[in-house]
Protein backbone atom coordinates (compact mmCIF):
# COMPACT_ATOMS: atom_id res chain seq x y z
CA UNK A 1 0.00 0.00 0.00
CA UNK A 2 3.18 2.65 0.92
CA UNK A 3 4.44 1.58 -2.62
CA UNK A 4 0.66 2.26 -4.29
CA UNK A 5 0.15 5.85 -2.70
CA UNK A 6 3.67 6.98 -2.91
CA UNK A 7 5.55 9.56 -0.40
CA UNK A 8 3.24 11.70 1.25
CA UNK A 9 0.51 10.41 -0.83
CA UNK A 10 2.35 11.59 -4.18
CA UNK A 11 0.73 8.87 -6.35
CA UNK A 12 -2.52 9.49 -5.22
CA UNK A 13 -2.47 13.23 -5.71
CA UNK A 14 -1.34 13.09 -9.00
CA UNK A 15 -4.04 10.36 -9.87
CA UNK A 16 -6.23 12.90 -8.73
CA UNK A 17 -4.93 15.81 -11.22
CA UNK A 18 -5.43 13.34 -13.78
CA UNK A 19 -8.61 12.08 -13.40
CA UNK A 20 -10.82 14.79 -11.46
CA UNK A 21 -11.35 12.88 -8.85
CA UNK A 22 -10.64 12.68 -4.62
CA UNK A 23 -9.01 9.88 -3.63
CA UNK A 24 -8.82 10.06 0.62
CA UNK A 25 -6.71 7.51 2.63
CA UNK A 26 -8.09 5.47 5.27
CA UNK A 27 -5.78 2.91 6.55
CA UNK A 28 -5.54 0.50 3.90
CA UNK A 29 -8.41 1.49 2.32
CA UNK A 30 -8.85 4.48 -0.74
CA UNK A 31 -12.32 5.93 -1.19
CA UNK A 32 -12.85 7.66 -4.27
CA UNK A 33 -15.55 10.75 -4.70
CA UNK A 34 -16.53 12.00 -7.85
CA UNK A 35 -18.89 11.34 -10.99
CA UNK A 36 -19.71 7.51 -11.39
CA UNK A 37 -17.47 7.16 -15.27
CA UNK A 38 -14.47 9.40 -13.80
CA UNK A 39 -14.70 6.85 -10.19
CA UNK A 40 -14.57 3.83 -12.31
CA UNK A 41 -11.60 5.12 -14.13
CA UNK A 42 -9.85 5.78 -10.79
CA UNK A 43 -10.98 2.25 -9.39
CA UNK A 44 -9.15 0.80 -12.19
CA UNK A 45 -6.03 2.83 -12.70
CA UNK A 46 -5.42 2.19 -8.46
CA UNK A 47 -5.86 -1.55 -8.94
CA UNK A 48 -3.14 -1.53 -12.36
CA UNK A 49 -0.90 0.28 -9.92
CA UNK A 50 -1.63 -2.01 -6.88
CA UNK A 51 -0.75 -5.24 -8.96
CA UNK A 52 2.45 -3.59 -10.48
CA UNK A 53 3.24 -2.73 -6.55
CA UNK A 54 2.32 -6.56 -5.78
CA UNK A 55 4.85 -7.61 -8.08
CA UNK A 56 7.78 -5.90 -6.61
CA UNK A 57 7.64 -2.96 -8.85
CA UNK A 58 8.35 0.60 -8.70
CA UNK A 59 5.54 2.52 -9.20
CA UNK A 60 7.18 6.37 -10.97
CA UNK A 61 5.51 8.88 -12.09
CA UNK A 62 4.60 7.62 -15.94
CA UNK A 63 3.65 4.68 -14.29
CA UNK A 64 0.89 6.78 -12.74
CA UNK A 65 0.07 8.65 -15.92
CA UNK A 66 0.08 5.41 -17.65
CA UNK A 67 -3.02 3.78 -15.56
CA UNK A 68 -4.38 7.34 -16.19
CA UNK A 69 -4.39 7.14 -19.91
CA UNK A 70 -5.73 3.55 -19.88
CA UNK A 71 -7.96 3.30 -17.00
CA UNK A 72 -10.88 3.71 -20.14
CA UNK A 73 -9.69 1.09 -22.00
CA UNK A 74 -10.81 -2.17 -21.85
CA UNK A 75 -6.82 -3.39 -21.84
CA UNK A 76 -5.08 -5.73 -19.51
CA UNK A 77 -1.60 -4.31 -19.00
CA UNK A 78 0.01 -6.82 -17.49
CA UNK A 79 -1.07 -9.43 -20.21
CA UNK A 80 0.94 -6.81 -22.75
CA UNK A 81 3.90 -6.52 -19.97
CA UNK A 82 6.89 -7.47 -21.74
CA UNK A 83 9.87 -8.48 -19.27
CA UNK A 84 13.48 -8.27 -19.85
CA UNK A 85 16.48 -8.78 -17.24
CA UNK A 86 16.02 -5.44 -15.92
CA UNK A 87 12.42 -4.42 -16.05
CA UNK A 88 9.53 -5.08 -17.31
CA UNK A 89 7.73 -2.92 -20.19
CA UNK A 90 3.92 -1.96 -19.80
CA UNK A 91 2.27 0.47 -21.96
CA UNK A 92 1.81 3.74 -21.26
CA UNK A 93 -0.62 4.97 -23.49
CA UNK A 94 -3.79 3.42 -25.35
CA UNK A 95 -1.47 3.79 -28.80
CA UNK A 96 1.23 2.32 -27.52
CA UNK A 97 -1.06 -1.12 -26.14
CA UNK A 98 -2.09 -1.08 -29.58
CA UNK A 99 1.18 -0.91 -30.89
CA UNK A 100 2.22 -4.18 -28.77
CA UNK A 101 -0.23 -5.95 -30.53
CA UNK A 102 0.95 -5.61 -33.88
CA UNK A 103 4.00 -6.12 -33.08
CA UNK A 104 3.18 -9.66 -30.90
CA UNK A 105 0.91 -10.21 -34.56
CA UNK A 106 2.62 -9.20 -37.96
CA UNK A 107 5.96 -10.03 -39.28
CA UNK A 108 6.75 -6.38 -40.50
CA UNK A 109 5.37 -3.55 -38.76
CA UNK A 110 5.66 0.38 -39.73
CA UNK A 111 5.59 2.51 -36.55
CA UNK A 112 5.35 6.41 -37.28
CA UNK A 113 5.15 9.46 -34.82
CA UNK A 114 7.24 12.25 -32.74
CA UNK A 115 9.98 11.69 -30.46
CA UNK A 116 9.18 10.06 -27.31
CA UNK A 117 5.69 8.24 -28.13
CA UNK A 118 7.78 4.66 -27.67
CA UNK A 119 8.37 3.37 -30.83
CA UNK A 120 11.76 2.46 -30.80
CA UNK A 121 12.18 1.46 -27.25
CA UNK A 122 8.95 -0.56 -27.22
CA UNK A 123 10.19 -2.25 -30.48
CA UNK A 124 13.72 -3.00 -28.80
CA UNK A 125 11.81 -4.30 -25.64
CA UNK A 126 9.87 -6.94 -27.75
CA UNK A 127 13.36 -7.94 -29.51
CA UNK A 128 14.90 -8.56 -26.18
CA UNK A 129 11.59 -10.10 -24.74
CA UNK A 130 11.51 -12.43 -27.65
CA UNK A 131 14.89 -13.31 -27.84
CA UNK A 132 15.03 -14.15 -23.99
CA UNK A 133 11.67 -16.53 -24.78
CA UNK A 134 13.80 -17.97 -27.78
CA UNK A 135 11.52 -16.99 -30.26
CA UNK A 136 14.50 -15.46 -32.17
CA UNK A 137 17.93 -16.10 -32.55
CA UNK A 138 19.70 -12.71 -32.55
CA UNK A 139 18.60 -8.89 -32.84
CA UNK A 140 19.70 -6.90 -35.38
CA UNK A 141 19.45 -2.93 -35.14
CA UNK A 142 20.33 -0.35 -38.37
CA UNK A 143 19.98 3.10 -38.63
CA UNK A 144 20.90 5.33 -41.82
CA UNK A 145 23.97 7.51 -41.16
CA UNK A 146 22.62 10.36 -43.69
CA UNK A 147 25.93 11.75 -43.63
CA UNK A 148 27.61 8.78 -44.27
CA UNK A 149 29.63 11.27 -46.81
CA UNK A 150 32.53 13.26 -46.58
CA UNK A 151 31.45 14.91 -42.96
CA UNK A 152 31.63 11.45 -41.29
CA UNK A 153 34.96 10.77 -42.89
CA UNK A 154 36.63 13.71 -40.54
CA UNK A 155 35.42 12.03 -37.29
CA UNK A 156 38.54 10.34 -35.75
CA UNK A 157 38.71 6.61 -35.33
CA UNK A 158 37.92 3.70 -37.11
CA UNK A 159 34.20 2.57 -38.90
CA UNK A 160 32.83 1.56 -35.80
CA UNK A 161 34.19 4.91 -34.13
CA UNK A 162 32.87 6.94 -36.62
CA UNK A 163 28.94 5.23 -36.78
CA UNK A 164 28.75 4.70 -33.22
CA UNK A 165 27.23 8.63 -32.11
CA UNK A 166 24.41 7.30 -35.12
CA UNK A 167 23.61 4.42 -33.45
CA UNK A 168 24.07 5.22 -29.93
CA UNK A 169 20.02 5.55 -28.99
CA UNK A 170 19.95 2.20 -29.63
CA UNK A 171 22.52 0.77 -27.90
CA UNK A 172 20.61 3.10 -24.73
CA UNK A 173 17.78 1.04 -25.23
CA UNK A 174 19.52 -1.82 -24.97
CA UNK A 175 21.55 -0.84 -21.53
CA UNK A 176 18.02 -0.07 -20.01
CA UNK A 177 16.60 -4.02 -20.40
CA UNK A 178 19.91 -5.91 -20.27
CA UNK A 179 22.74 -5.65 -17.80
CA UNK A 180 25.72 -4.30 -19.51
CA UNK A 181 27.93 -7.41 -19.47
CA UNK A 182 25.25 -9.34 -21.37
CA UNK A 183 24.69 -6.60 -23.82
CA UNK A 184 28.54 -6.71 -24.24
CA UNK A 185 28.65 -10.48 -24.58
CA UNK A 186 25.58 -10.74 -26.72
CA UNK A 187 27.51 -8.43 -29.20
CA UNK A 188 30.76 -9.74 -29.03
CA UNK A 189 29.07 -13.18 -30.30
CA UNK A 190 26.74 -11.50 -32.85
CA UNK A 191 23.80 -12.65 -31.32
CA UNK A 192 23.22 -8.79 -31.06
CA UNK A 193 23.93 -6.60 -33.83
CA UNK A 194 23.93 -2.67 -33.90
CA UNK A 195 25.06 -1.91 -37.62
CA UNK A 196 24.47 1.49 -40.23
CA UNK A 197 21.79 0.13 -42.83
CA UNK A 198 24.56 0.24 -45.53
CA UNK A 199 26.07 -2.80 -43.55
CA UNK A 200 22.87 -4.33 -44.56
CA UNK A 201 23.05 -5.13 -48.27
CA UNK A 202 23.86 -8.75 -50.04
CA UNK A 203 22.46 -9.98 -46.35
CA UNK A 204 19.44 -12.63 -45.20
CA UNK A 205 18.32 -12.38 -41.87
CA UNK A 206 16.51 -15.19 -40.79
CA UNK A 207 15.57 -16.36 -37.08
CA UNK A 208 15.98 -12.46 -36.57
CA UNK A 209 13.87 -9.49 -34.40
CA UNK A 210 15.30 -6.53 -37.36
CA UNK A 211 14.81 -3.18 -36.65
CA UNK A 212 15.51 0.20 -38.75
CA UNK A 213 15.40 3.00 -36.72
CA UNK A 214 15.11 6.60 -38.04
CA UNK A 215 13.96 5.10 -41.62
CA UNK A 216 12.18 8.76 -43.27
CA UNK A 217 15.90 9.48 -43.58
CA UNK A 218 16.23 6.22 -46.22
CA UNK A 219 15.94 6.06 -49.97
CA UNK A 220 13.29 4.29 -51.26
CA UNK A 221 16.05 2.19 -53.00
CA UNK A 222 17.48 1.73 -49.59
CA UNK A 223 14.26 1.02 -48.57
CA UNK A 224 13.24 -2.03 -50.36
CA UNK A 225 16.83 -3.41 -49.94
CA UNK A 226 16.18 -3.03 -46.37
CA UNK A 227 13.16 -5.19 -46.47
CA UNK A 228 13.81 -7.48 -48.93
CA UNK A 229 16.44 -8.88 -46.22
CA UNK A 230 13.51 -10.55 -44.12
CA UNK A 231 13.99 -14.22 -44.16
CA UNK A 232 12.65 -17.22 -42.52
CA UNK A 233 11.05 -17.13 -38.72
CA UNK A 234 11.96 -13.31 -38.51
CA UNK A 235 10.19 -9.97 -37.27
CA UNK A 236 10.83 -6.59 -38.79
CA UNK A 237 9.76 -2.89 -37.58
CA UNK A 238 10.84 0.08 -39.30
CA UNK A 239 10.35 3.02 -36.76
CA UNK A 240 10.33 6.88 -38.52
CA UNK A 241 9.01 10.90 -38.13
CA UNK A 242 7.89 11.93 -41.45
CA UNK A 243 8.11 15.33 -40.12
CA UNK A 244 12.13 14.80 -39.70
CA UNK A 245 13.78 13.81 -43.02
CA UNK A 246 17.35 14.70 -43.25
CA UNK A 247 17.68 13.81 -46.76
CA UNK A 248 18.80 16.53 -49.43
CA UNK A 249 15.96 18.72 -50.48
CA UNK A 250 13.80 17.40 -53.38
CA UNK A 251 14.99 13.58 -52.37
CA UNK A 252 12.12 11.22 -51.59
CA UNK A 253 11.94 9.58 -48.18
CA UNK A 254 12.00 5.65 -48.46
CA UNK A 255 9.82 5.84 -45.25
CA UNK A 256 7.23 7.66 -47.20
CA UNK A 257 7.84 5.44 -49.94
CA UNK A 258 6.88 2.30 -49.03
CA UNK A 259 3.99 3.39 -46.80
CA UNK A 260 2.47 4.08 -50.09
CA UNK A 261 3.63 1.01 -51.62
CA UNK A 262 2.79 -1.39 -49.06
CA UNK A 263 -0.95 -0.33 -48.49
CA UNK A 264 -3.01 -3.35 -47.81
CA UNK A 265 -0.45 -5.62 -47.92
CA UNK A 266 -1.30 -8.95 -46.18
CA UNK A 267 0.73 -9.24 -43.02
CA UNK A 268 2.17 -5.57 -42.76
CA UNK A 269 1.22 -3.62 -39.44
CA UNK A 270 1.11 -0.22 -39.40
CA UNK A 271 0.78 2.11 -36.35
CA UNK A 272 0.34 5.96 -36.28
CA UNK A 273 1.89 8.04 -32.98
CA UNK A 274 0.48 11.19 -32.17
CA UNK A 275 1.00 13.51 -29.39
CA UNK A 276 -1.17 12.41 -27.26
CA UNK A 277 1.43 8.93 -26.97
CA UNK A 278 4.61 11.07 -25.98
CA UNK A 279 5.31 9.86 -22.99
CA UNK A 280 8.11 12.19 -22.08
CA UNK A 281 7.99 15.72 -20.34
CA UNK A 282 4.83 16.95 -20.41
CA UNK A 283 6.03 19.54 -22.62
CA UNK A 284 7.56 17.68 -25.10
CA UNK A 285 4.15 16.55 -25.87
CA UNK A 286 3.01 20.35 -26.04
CA UNK A 287 6.06 21.25 -28.29
CA UNK A 288 4.97 18.49 -30.58
CA UNK A 289 1.27 19.65 -30.91
CA UNK A 290 2.59 23.44 -31.25
CA UNK A 291 4.98 22.31 -34.34
CA UNK A 292 2.10 20.37 -36.03
CA UNK A 293 -0.21 22.82 -35.60
CA UNK A 294 2.74 25.31 -37.38
CA UNK A 295 2.87 22.92 -39.87
CA UNK A 296 -0.84 22.99 -40.91
CA UNK A 297 -1.08 26.57 -40.97
CA UNK A 298 1.83 26.69 -43.69
CA UNK A 299 0.46 24.20 -45.99
CA UNK A 300 -2.83 26.32 -45.59
CA UNK A 301 -1.00 29.23 -46.85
Amino acid sequence: MQDLVGPQNENLKRLESRLGVTLNLHGNIVAIEGDDQQALKAQTALMTLYKRAATGQHIDNGDVDAAARLSGQHTDVAELTLRTRKKHISPRTPGQSSYLRLLADHDLVFALGPAGTGKTYLAVAQAVAMKLAGHVDRIVLSRPAVEAGERLGFLPGDMKDKVDPYLRPLYDALFDMMPGDQVARNLESGDIEVAPLAFMRGRTLSNAFVILDEAQNTTPVQMKMFLTRLGEGSRMVVTGDLSQVDLPVGARSGLEDALNILKGVKGVGRMAFTSADVVRHDLVARIVEAYDAAGAKRLQK
